[in-house]
């Protein structure tokens, strides 16, 4: 069995469709509940290098306080965007699913699949909308 990690915010649909999916291709995962745990610089700045996302890439800026704490204007550097990110977990776009196959910021859930083993052949999103994996 491969071992698939993913960081989850129950409230997030995209993160639910992204764990189902999962689920879908017969794994288990490490569901990891970021935003109660947090962050430690460590874990964070290891899952934006395997992705290749920098700070900006990964910012959330909706349903976040990214832009009541200024950081969405463009001025302010990658170094200011991950501390606000490990003091407010929040402001880390999700779902991040870590596999064998790499690590990535799931959005659209669509993108899990190429990180999966066995990917199901489709599958139903929660607003009724059916996806498949590339090429399928």
């Amino acid at each position: 069995m491969m071992s698939v990690t993913i960081y989850h915010n129950p409230e997030c649909g995209t993160s639910r469709n992204v764990l189902e999916i999962i689920r879908a291709s017969g794994e288990e995962p490490e569901v990891v509940p970021y935003l109660q745990r947090g962050w430690t610089r460590e874990l964070l700045a290891g899952l934006l290098g395997a992705a290749g996302l920098s700070p900006r890439d990964a910012l959330r800026t909706s349903k976040s306080p990214a832009e009541e704490l200024g950081l969405t204007d463009p001025a302010v550097d990658d170094a200011l965007l991950f501390e606000a990110m490990l003091k407010h977990p929040v402001l880390v776009n999700r779902p991040i699913v870590v596999t064998k196959k790499g690590t990535a910021l799931c959005r659209p859930s669509e993108k899990v699949f190429a990180l999966l083993d066995n990917p199901p052949a489709s599958f139903t999103k929660e607003d009724g909308e059916t996806i498949r994996p590339e090429g399928a």
